[in-house]
């Protein structure tokens, strides 16, 4: 099995991660049958967060009896030094662990540093020294935070969205990880749902350009986990179809598109805007019946109730102008309705 060496940690990784936040949305005995076929099936890396509700202890419950044959990483939102070490406790507690093996800030608007006021640096050092935690990384879905961790020499792995529609900005974030030894673990590699042939993505990844990039797959469903594993044993290769296609993908969705990434949320107006706002894509690169339902047209006629009080705009890490985007959206969605 191809396996990747995160950097100077020196960690070696299966080429499938496995993401653990859809696992949040399944019963504790669904969840602990994936991860633990994943596992026996070869995958030794997976990550985590102390945002995604229960997934932290639904790990525990899977690999306590393990934990030295794999790899875990998970993340803290925490903005203060006490917050830190209360959200790690619980990280290891919940893991069922006295040790992470990459310990993540989530998504900070700014990166952590020595002597910025926060304390967040010196405890995550703290931490280390203590051996509750073994590497240091960070997660960012802003270009200008991802270039500042991977200058500072601060931090040992980044996580940063990449896929085939990457743009030349996430390229260059990727080259200089690799030029300075830092391991590059890449989330949203199906770009939250909008890429749906998981076989062209896997291909586009394996590419020997990519060989230090470390991808992880969100998985919920024991036939989504069966595909990435079927990629282990016959990897998929791009071919001139499938160049094809990314070429057509880059061209749909050029320009200003919401990831799904949540970190608007919640929406004091109730509006569910991950989804929303990008329904337009969705109807077109998914099947239509489960977004043209009773339910969903309920959820996005709440878009009429935006308050437009700026909330969700000021905590998009992509800086996009979210109440034009879902209005754009609503709009086209009554045309699917009304057919």
């Amino acid at each position: 099995m191809e396996k990747v060496t995160l950097g100077r940690t020196g960690l070696e990784v299966t080429k499938n991660g496995f993401g653990a936040l859809p696992i949040q949305r399944i019963s504790k005995d669904e969840a602990v049958y994936l991860l633990q076929k994943a596992f026996y099936h070869g995958i030794n890396y997976f990550d985590t967060a102390r945002w995604y509700t229960d997934s932290e202890e639904k790990l525990g419950a899977a690999f306590a009896h393990i934990r030295e044959r794999l790899i875990i990483s998970t993340k803290t939102g925490a903005d203060n030094a006490a917050d830190f070490r209360k959200d790690l406790e619980t990280s290891l507690t919940n893991l069922q662990t006295d040790y992470i093996d990459i310990y993540q800030f989530h998504n900070p608007a700014v990166c952590p540093k020595p002597g910025d006021g926060s304390g967040l640096y010196e405890a995550m050092v703290e931490a280390k020294e203590q051996g509750k935690i073994r590497h240091i990384g960070i997660t960012n879905h802003r270009i200008a935070v991802a270039k500042e961790a991977i200058e500072s020499g601060l931090y040992e792995t980044l996580q940063f969205p990449f896929c085939y529609l990457a743009s030349e900005p996430d390229l260059e974030i990727v080259q200089s990880c690799k030029d300075h030894d830092m391991g590059f673990i890449a989330m949203k590699a199906l770009s939250g749902g909008l890429i749906t042939d998981a076989a062209l993505a896997y291909a586009y990844l394996a590419q020997e350009q990519f060989g230090h990039v470390a991808p992880i797959w969100g998985v919920q469903r024991e036939n989504e986990l069966d595909e990435f594993l079927s990629f282990q044993e016959t990897p998929p290769v791009l071919t001139p179809e499938r160049n094809a296609q990314i070429a057509k993908d880059k061209e749909q969705l050029a320009g200003d598109f919401c990831r799904g990434c949540g970190y608007c949320m919640p929406c004091p107006a109730g509006i569910e805007i991950n989804n929303c706002a990008r329904m337009s894509l969705l109807l077109r690169r998914a099947p239509q019946d489960g977004y043209l339902s009773e339910e969903w047209q309920q959820k996005m006629a709440k878009i009429d109730e935006c308050l437009h009080c700026g909330k969700c705009m000021s905590k998009c890490p992509y800086g996009l102008h979210t109440p034009d985007l879902l209005k754009k959206n609503y709009e086209d969605y009554k045309t699917f309705i009304r057919k």
